[in-house]
């Protein structure tokens, strides 16, 4: 028996993938290729290049490869983008988890991880973040993954479906250095392409009521988020009840500024950052807690900043050769 991995090819499902084998859990990629890498999965896993939207071959992949649970992580993930790709990101994220659903009820598979989104909260008017906060999404892509819980949660009470939906903040950090984050728009790889192109990186808005003036984020390393996925498969399996949300945070936050001053350490690459305007809706803080998690499927941060910025530089020299 096997379990399922959509997106497994991408940067976050492919730590998945590997966290799965490493507890003998047999994972299968299931992912199209449009953002991940076919050199991110293993030689020794089952390798489906397919999309959600193919519901036949879902159903197949299913039924082949006896699959007992799924980690669902596909999707388009770029939040900014989604404001002006609203059909497609619904498409992707909401059309091809119905047709993930639909197959997993029609071959039986009863065990969904879900790959969920702060994005579902929006701008939270709170110091700390909760699964109780309400959910207020700002962009396509933050609706897409609130539908996404929502429509799990109905299959959960319509056809038995044991699931738990992931809300995932600012995961960085690499656990090989064959899998860095190569999104054109996250933090660590936009400050690691300047410097590597000889730009000198920017903060956008040094006058925030944090501590330093500048936006406090949550961030977590991909291999501590991975390790909770499989705690959570491994309960579901085990018919453990787990609760429909947790947050994947680490309750404190780190500034830009202070990330900014751990890459100058960590790569050796004196700069000064550059100083701009704020964005438009960019929140002070946004730090969330990770308590109930811990409770239930073994969340920790194993990680500091200086070893994500590390593990993450290390792997970016790695796949560009240096």
């Amino acid at each position: 028996m096997s379990w399922l991995v959509t997106g497994g090819a991408g940067y976050i499902g492919s730590h998945v993938v590997l966290a799965l084998a490493e507890a003998g859990m047999d994972p299968v990629v299931l992912d199209d290729l449009s953002s991940g890498h076919a050199d991110y999965v293993p030689e020794s896993v089952s390798f489906v290049r397919g999309s959600l939207l193919d519901e036949k071959l879902l159903a197949a992949t299913l039924d082949e490869h006896q699959i007992e649970g799924v980690v669902h992580l596909a999707g388009f993930k770029y939040a900014g983008v989604s404001v002006s790709r609203p059909l497609h990101t619904y498409e992707q994220n909401v059309t091809g988890t119905i047709n993930l659903l639909r197959a997993m009820r029609d071959t039986g598979v009863s065990n969904l991880v879900f790959s969920s989104s702060a994005a579902t909260f929006g701008t939270p008017d709170v110091d700390l973040v909760t699964e109780q906060t309400p959910t207020h999404p700002e962009s396509p892509y933050g609706e897409s993954k609130l539908a996404g819980e929502w429509l799990i949660a109905d299959a959960g009470r319509a056809h038995g479906l044991r699931h738990t939906s992931l809300r995932y903040f600012n995961v960085v950090g690499s656990g090989s250095p064959d899998l860095p984050d190569t999104s054109p728009h996250n933090l660590f790889p936009l400050v690691f392409d300047a410097l590597a192109e000889g730009r000198t990186p920017r903060i956008n808005g040094t006058d925030y009521p944090t501590p330093d003036g500048t936006c406090v984020r949550d961030y977590v390393h991909v291999s501590d988020l991975a390790l909770a996925h499989v705690v959570a498969a491994r309960r579901l399996l085990a018919g453990d009840t787990l609760e429909p949300v947790y947050n994947l945070g680490s309750g404190e936050g780190v500034s830009v500024r202070q990330i900014m001053d751990t890459v100058r350490e960590v790569t050796g690459i004196d700069f000064e950052p550059e100083i701009h305007d704020r964005r438009p809706g960019d929140p002070a803080r946004i730090v969330a807690s990770g308590e109930l998690a811990a409770r239930d499927i073994g969340w920790e941060m194993r990680h500091d900043l200086e070893s994500m910025v590390r593990s993450a530089w290390e792997a970016r020299r790695a796949r560009s050769g240096g």
